[in-house]
């Protein structure tokens, strides 16, 4: 008997249809991966599941066999449904112990029987935390081994893992997935919800696809490949998510000779990026790719080597500076400093760009035909220009980060993760785009987590490992293998 079996289900909102058609079944024991670009429906599916939304007249929802008509949270939570999303639903002021526990104490408090709980609840999952210590001071990963002990605490037998190693490093993400296997190896029912697809290829038993929420299947692990998850879930193929544009080189826009930053670690970095370049950066989390762009964009300005802006010897001390030499930078923490969620859309266009709309005395038509620009230029889709961004996709808001950037007319453009956490359809309007940027004769340095997407767009790769540049090696001699052999070694080759 299936732990969830879901049938025909459908959720029609006032003027959208955002489910129709979907249904699977989670078994004990498994991991299944449910897939889909932002906007497929995979958030309204999961409200439905933990009883936020009711779905529409005709679709049948079981738990354990059991219909459920008209659930509540506290009764799916009482039938062993639990979610764990992606920014964790925790008590930061309050302890580990408190967050492990909180909502299940009569009017009497046993702060002994409280403990005993908690450290059985973390044993379970093998992790090992300061049960007095305030949840604030913890990284992300210990955040969600708390929310995940939580929920087996309360005798979870479904575990909904909402992109659960976005914000993860690479052994965080690793740690978590041998939870992962571990609870499926007790029989808990994972349904696994992720972006990244050789993450999802290496942990899940089957997969479910929706499109513009639409169900299109469900496959077993010996059915798919990624390129497959790309053409089900987009439409699309693998060769449309990386549009390699075919570019004559120009001369040398930016190098870098024996480049360092004494307080940011980065030392002894040489490298050249030519007009209708696009030349990858791969590392380690650590390896130094976002400090060596910070250092380029002066947010923590070389201490020794030199940097040359067409054959010049320049000095890049200040953001001020990077500008003035046409040097842009969207960075890679988008809500944090890609974007200004509440500003309009507009505002965040124009942002760095203000000294050129009128300094002291802001030119709002101005204003607004620049935004109007690359609002089109770009494609992004929102409502209108004043929109606030935090309404928009992270897709789309990633569209905005890059037009912010643009509108200085820089030549020199370097993207830090500019495709982390959004999905497959907005990637390749992302990569279509930088496609454009090159042909136009931008010099582009793409920093990213993801080989693929390194291998697909890039026409060299440069490896870093602990603050300095280990190798570049053109894409047609760079494979995943060697990349990865090349970023963990131990000692330069």
């Amino acid at each position: 008997m299936a732990l969830l079996d879901l049938t025909q289900i459908a959720k029609t909102y006032p003027g959208a249809r955002a489910l129709r058609g979907v249904g699977f079944t989670l078994e004990a024991g498994e991991v299944h991966a449910l897939l889909g670009e932002n906007g497929a429906g995979k958030s309204t599916l999961i409200k439905i599941m933990t009883g936020v939304e009711h779905a529409d007249p005709g679709g049948v929802l079981k738990v354990a066999g059991e219909v459920v008509t008209e659930p509540t949270p506290r009764q799916m939570q009482q039938r062993g449904i639990a979610a764990v999303y992606q920014a964790p639903t925790l008590f930061n002021e309050l302890s580990v112990m408190e967050n492990l526990c909180m909502g299940e104490d009569g009017p009497l408090v046993s702060w002994r029987a409280r403990r005993k709980r908690a450290a059985e609840r973390l044993a379970r999952i093998g992790a090992v935390l300061d049960l007095d210590q305030p949840v604030r001071g913890l990284r992300m990963a210990e955040k969600q081994l708390i929310e995940i002990a939580r929920a087996l605490g309360r005798q979870a037998r479904v575990l909904i893992l909402d992109e659960p190693t976005a914000a993860l490093a690479q052994h965080e993400a690793d740690q978590l997935l041998a939870l992962v296997e571990k609870l499926r190896a007790g029989g808990t029912g994972i349904l696994y919800i992720s972006h990244r697809l050789e993450e999802v290829l290496r942990i899940a038993d089957r997969f479910t696809i929706l499109r513009d929420g639409a169900f299109i299947g469900t496959l077993a692990r010996r059915e798919v490949d990624r390129a497959r998850l790309i053409q089900l879930m987009a439409g699309r193929d693998l060769a449309e998510l990386f549009p390699k544009a075919a570019v004559n080189l120009g001369a040398v826009v930016l190098e870098t000779r024996r480049l360092g930053c004494a307080a940011s670690g980065v030392r002894e970095v040489s490298l050249t990026v030519r007009r209708g370049e696009i030349l990858g950066v791969a590392g380690l989390v650590g390896s130094g790719r976002t400090e060596l762009a910070r250092t380029l964009f002066g947010l923590t300005p070389a201490t020794s080597g030199e940097i040359l802006v067409d054959g010049k010897a320049v000095r890049i001390a200040s953001v001020a500076d990077a500008l003035a030499h046409r040097l842009a930078y969207v960075p890679e923490d988008r809500k944090a400093h890609g974007v200004i969620e509440d500003l309009p859309v507009a505002e965040n266009i124009s942002l760095p760009s203000l000294q050129r709309l009128g300094g002291s005395w802001l030119n709002e038509p101005k204003e607004a035909a620049l935004a109007r620009d690359f609002f089109t230029r770009l494609g992004v889709k929102a409502p209108s220009l004043y929109a606030p961004t935090r309404t928009l996709s992270g897709g789309n808001q990633q569209k905005v980060a890059l037009a912010r950037w643009l509108a200085t007319d820089p030549r020199v453009l370097i993207l830090d993760e500019p495709t982390q956490g959004i999905d497959v359809g907005a990637k390749a309007e992302i990569h279509r785009l930088m496609g454009e940027l090159v042909t136009q004769g931008f010099a582009l340095i793409l920093i990213s987590s993801e080989l693929p997407e390194l291998l697909g767009l890039a026409d060299r790769i440069a490896v870093m490992r602990g603050g300095t540049l280990v190798a570049i090696l053109p894409t047609a001699e760079a494979t995943r293998e060697r990349v990865l052999q090349l970023a963990m070694e131990d000692t330069a080759p």
